[in-house]
């Protein structure tokens, strides 16, 4: 069978591949391979400027024709290493005698070809690999499309600050809030989340098969081999890999880098878990419509049908991502002595972790856009509750001594329908200074919201 969208083994490159094509010639194979390439290039370049006499300097027209391997890389040049681990049933191999291969008709770089890939082991371009590949996904599409998922709910819980709406402690009538701020609890919340995300610093080693630089001081004893790997780690691209060094590891860099970025998405994703299914709640309650889609069917039998999918998808699709991103956070850090191979199957799969974070950041988005506020819904709840008004009046109660206040409130209360002559003819018999009962009487549901409007404009 040939591998088309619709026989894809995977939804992400099937049925979404549309939508996570940014994603994708960055944490695919081919997004690891051109990251390998960029790696050996940016060693290999720096090996020549180390001073050493056995390896001049290279001339400015090979150092060009170096980085458009980097820069030119394409899918066409990713099958032919594809091809060359054919035979060597070894990729990072591969990748070393591609780049020779395109050596083979300059004589100043065939010369030199035995300074690719010179004193490293394959961990030392493959866990660079990875930071440059987390690097440009969370920086380049991950955030974007998280920022996007906040703007929008910011904007919302502005234009909604003032808005008033019962609040569900419990799944029960309680105090008011308003529209805005319980949307702004979340964009407070999901900020704080995307700046744990980016604050991670992406890790790389360049020290060897066991993290001790032994083949690269048999070869120069008395180089300063750290602070070379620490240049070629730390340096601006296209030089150098604008990593942070990782100077102490096993064979592999230990990724708790990794554990920290995967649990900081997680941690986002969570949250949106949460904003998911409220607003999945809100739309029950008919707090919320939804735009109507032409030719859209929201069931197969029911015609009146409009479902909230956006946010049903959204919800399923951050559960699967967060499933991953626990795996890998707990898995990637642990690594049998100096080395196992159980991390490298693992990394594969941050692309996959990341696509379905991704997926649900789009659904996110066109729910979000769809959905438009139901005010009578809302005022009408609110005006069905007044018992929610007990709150203020026994507060106002104790406030003047007024024995017993909570009690009095929840004889007339608990577990009743309270309309507002019951709690206005309660508040006319108070022993309280009568400005403080023409408040009281004053209040309704819709009023009674404190600080929220302020809050939900400060967000």
């Amino acid at each position: 069978m040939p591998l088309t969208p619709i026989s894809a083994l995977s939804p992400l490159d099937g049925r979404y591949a549309a939508r996570l094509a940014p994603l994708r010639p960055l944490m695919s194979e081919q997004g690891y391979m051109h990251r390998r390439v960029q790696v050996e290039v940016c060693w290999f370049i720096a090996l020549s400027d180390a001073g050493f006499a056995e390896f001049k300097p290279l001339s400015p027209g090979a150092r060009t024709y170096l980085l458009g391997l980097v820069k030119n890389f394409s899918e066409a040049d990713a099958a032919a290493i594809k091809e060359i681990e054919k035979t060597t049933n070894h990729d990072v191999k591969a990748v070393e005698y591609w780049i020779k291969s395109k050596f083979e008709a300059r004589p100043e770089l065939r010369a030199a070809s035995e300074f690719v890939h010179f004193a490293c082991t394959s961990e030392d371009i493959n866990n660079t690999s990875h930071a440059l590949q987390l690097k440009a996904a969370r920086d380049q599409v991950m955030l974007p499309a998280l920022d996007a998922v906040i703007d929008k709910m910011r904007g919302m819980a502005h234009a909604y600050a003032a808005v008033p709406m019962l609040s569900r402690t419990h799944g029960q009538t309680a105090s008011p809030t308003t529209v805005g701020k319980e949307i702004a609890n979340v964009v407070v919340r999901l900020a704080a989340a995307r700046e744990r995300i980016a604050a991670v610093k992406l890790m790389g080693k360049m020290n060897g098969a066991v993290g001790n630089y032994n083949a690269h001081l048999a070869a120069w004893p008395d180089f300063d081999w750290e602070a070379f790997a620490r240049k070629v780690v730390e340096g601006a691209e296209p030089l150098g890999l604008g990593l942070t060094f990782q100077p102490y590891s096993i064979q592999i860099e230990p990724h708790d880098y990794m554990a920290e970025l995967f649990d900081a998405f997680a941690r986002a994703n969570t949250i949106l878990v949460d904003w998911s299914r409220d607003v999945w709640g809100y739309v029950s309650l008919g707090y919320f419509k939804q735009k109507l889609r032409e030719g859209e069917i929201g069931s197969s039998t029911m015609p009146h049908k409009v479902n909230p999918i956006d946010f049903e998808n959204a919800e399923g699709n951050l559960g699967l991502a967060n499933a991953l991103l626990r795996h890998l956070s707990e898995k990637l850090p642990i690594s049998r002595w100096q080395r196992d191979l159980t991390d490298s199957t693992v990394l594969r799969n941050m692309g996959v972790a990341l696509g379905y974070a991704a997926l649900a950041y789009h659904s996110l988005g066109v729910g979000l856009a769809k959905l438009e506020l139901n005010e009578e819904a809302l005022a009408a709840d609110l005006d069905a509750s007044w018992e929610v008004l007990a709150e203020p009046i026994q507060t106002v109660m104790r406030r003047y001594g007024v024995q017993g206040a909570y009690e009095k409130l929840k004889a007339v209360t608990r577990g009743k329908t309270v309309a507002a002559e019951d709690l206005h003819a309660l508040i006319r018999s108070l022993e309280i200074p009568q400005h403080e009962k023409d408040r009281l009487l004053a209040m309704t549901p819709a009023s009674y919201t404190g600080k929220a409007a302020e809050l939900a404009r400060r967000c």
